[in-house]
């Protein structure tokens, strides 16, 4: 199956370059501890369109997004919602975890992901 191009809005690279040094707990911990070595090359607050998303893995058409309370209340819920639907137009997963799963369910976090990618790699 052929997938769109991902387009970058360039007028977002400071705000990802913000981003990038400003992670969140949740963020530093998935980041440092699990997705910075995984064998397959995934970027952090990566510009897709004109959103940042807190993960991106490329290869397997794969966003991982870290969400805090400000994603559960309804103008959060509806944000999202816009967002996921712009990136599943260029065949991207959107993958969503509240902060408190990184916290207190770390493992089962990193092998969602690692078999969500593994699954996802063209073959």
């Amino acid at each position: 199956m052929k997938h769109a191009t991902v387009n970058k809005n360039n007028k977002m690279l400071g705000t990802a370059r913000t981003l990038r040094r400003n992670l969140t707990p949740q963020e530093h911990k998935l980041w440092y501890v699990f997705l910075r070595d995984y064998p397959i090359k995934i970027y952090k607050q990566r510009i897709i369109e004109s959103f940042v998303v807190d993960f991106y893995c490329a290869q397997a058409r794969l966003v991982i997004e870290l969400d805090g309370s400000q994603h559960y209340t309804e103008q959060g819920r509806a944000y999202d919602a816009e967002r996921s639907t712009v990136l599943e137009q260029y065949g991207l997963l959107v993958l969503r975890f509240a902060n408190n799963d990184v916290d207190n369910h770390f493992d089962a976090v990193c092998a969602q992901i690692h078999s969500t990618i593994q699954h996802r790699l063209p073959s």
